[in-house]
């Protein structure tokens, strides 16, 4: 089956001095193909996730690897693609950053060392010894939809706060193999040199990060439990990156699984249970209005911005159900 709109998740780490002479080019390249998405752009190098035409989209590779604006200094990104049936972003964006994964350890330079990468049909067997330290490097609302078994949270909410985890809760002395993972596989590609630099000794990063190893790894020998947050209107997938049953909140931008949409305080488009309290009221106001904008818009028959990624988003998040309960009913006639 072939999807009209191909999803490109993008990064390297690489020195650009110049990186903000590329921000004018980029957006010029991709808003006259119709490309729609975030494209991060640092000194450290580049990061982002984009969606067009399958056409737009491999000429956007191209020129980002053999372009020479850029010098060849692109050339063998981590590149991860995806499908889908409709655009799941509303604009294109090029934004300037101090770094393309924000740390704010400068001994952290991928670019310089970096931890050993693991394929993901490799991920299981080096998981599953009993002296190696498995860590989620995302943050936790990322955790609370899935994460691998055996897995330690650190709790973070924002990836800052990992080298407190690792200052507190690691010892280079004791824990002598540690293997960390993440969505893509940026972020825990920092952090393996983050922890370098601390003076751990074997240090492993899953590459491609969780959407490699759901591509690739069958659901019946997999080790992971429940979904993926992905930072697009998608909001989770989970193996064959389908699209999962999380919904975003639109008061507080947390993920939603079906039975958080059970409790009492959720309420569409305007509250959840993240966000109910006093406290949060002025986020409450925003997204009722931003709801009541959308229902008339509806009730004129047009489009509220956005409101048409996330119904495209939940009529294939619905397809998908159907299909899967389709399948179950047919396994259980035999």
């Amino acid at each position: 089956m072939s999807h009209p709109i191909k999803i490109l998740a993008i990064y390297k780490f690489v020195d650009q001095p110049d990186f903000e002479s590329l921000k004018a080019p980029l957006a010029e390249f991709c808003c006259g193909r119709g490309i729609r998405g975030t494209l991060l752009v640092a000194p450290e190098g580049i990061n982002g996730t984009v969606a067009g035409t399958p056409g737009a989209i491999d000429e956007l590779v191209g020129w980002l690897s053999d372009g020479n604006v850029f010098g060849g200094r692109f050339r063998g990104a981590e590149i991860k693609y995806s499908f889908a049936d409709s655009q799941p972003f509303y604009r294109m964006k090029v934004r300037l950053k101090p770094e393309i994964v924000t740390l704010r350890a400068p001994e952290a330079n991928p670019g310089r060392q970096v931890g050993t990468y693991v394929d993901p049909e490799d991920w299981n067997d080096l998981i599953d010894q009993d002296d190696v330290v498995v860590i989620d490097t995302r943050n936790d609302y990322e955790v609370a939809l899935g994460t691998f078994r055996k897995a330690q949270d650190p709790h973070t909410s924002s990836f800052t706060e990992f080298k407190d985890y690792v200052a507190s809760e690691l010892d280079p002395q004791k824990h002598k193999k540690v293997a960390m993972f993440c969505t893509g596989g940026i972020r825990c590609e920092k952090a393996s040199s983050y922890m370098l630099a601390q003076g751990f000794e074997e240090v492993f990063h899953l590459k491609g990060g969780i959407l490699n190893y759901l591509e690739k790894v069958p659901q019946d020998k997999s080790l992971w439990d429940g979904e993926c947050f992905v930072f697009d209107e998608r909001v989770s997938v989970r193996h064959g990156l389908e699209i999962g049953d999380a919904q975003l909140c639109r008061a507080c931008r947390q993920p939603l699984t079906p039975a958080d949409r059970e409790r009492e305080a959720f309420i569409e488009g305007v509250q959840c249970h993240h966000c109910a309290g006093e406290e949060n009221a002025s986020k409450r106001a925003a997204a009722a209005e931003r709801q009541r904008q959308i229902e008339l818009a509806a009730a004129r028959g047009e489009a509220h911005i956005g409101a048409d990624v996330r119904k495209a988003a939940e009529e294939r998040r619905l397809a998908n159900t159907a299909r899967r309960e389709a399948d179950r009913a047919r396994n259980r006639k035999g």
